[in-house]
């Protein structure tokens, strides 16, 4: 690399899946709300030698903070799609059976948007009004109402 280069610091994430599993949650010893949970990341691409479509998961491990991190404790379960938007991060850990030093990249996310309708009161605490109906149908408690041809 030659002297006096400089690059651009860029580091930003952003991803679309579902958790593989529910959501862990802690609180740190200052009271700083931590949630994490890992999301599957699916790319779907063509095989050049046999021609069929096949599809490729990562499974990406993802760090919430704070406010964001309650909302995700109280809105995600397994399963629920996400998109997430943050930045790389890396950090070491020992591992508790072998003792060796590990490390691990996940994304510190800024910002987590949640893609699931919202579940009904019946289905869960998560209730924040009828799930929207899909395309050309009328939603629920709507059936009454006269359709205006605009």
């Amino acid at each position: 690399m030659a002297a006096g280069v400089r690059l651009p610091e860029q580091n930003q994430v952003m991803m679309t899946g579902r958790l593989t599993r529910d959501p862990e949650f802690m609180s740190t010893q200052s009271g700083i709300a931590k949630c994490w949970f890992s999301v599957a990341v699916n790319r779907r691409y063509r095989d050049k030698t046999s021609g069929e479509w096949k599809d490729d998961t990562a499974f990406v491990p993802v760090v919430v903070w704070r406010d964001a991190a309650q909302r995700c404790k109280e809105k995600l379960k397994k399963g629920s799609p996400v998109h997430v938007e943050g930045r790389l991060r890396s950090r070491k850990f020992e591992d508790k059976t072998s003792g060796a030093q590990r490390t691990v990249l996940e994304v510190e996310a800024r910002r987590v948007q949640f893609l699931a309708a919202a579940e009904t009161a019946a289905e869960g605490p998560a209730a924040e009004g009828p799930a929207p109906a899909a395309a050309g149908e009328a939603p629920a408690g709507d059936a009454d109402i006269e359709e205006v041809p605009f």
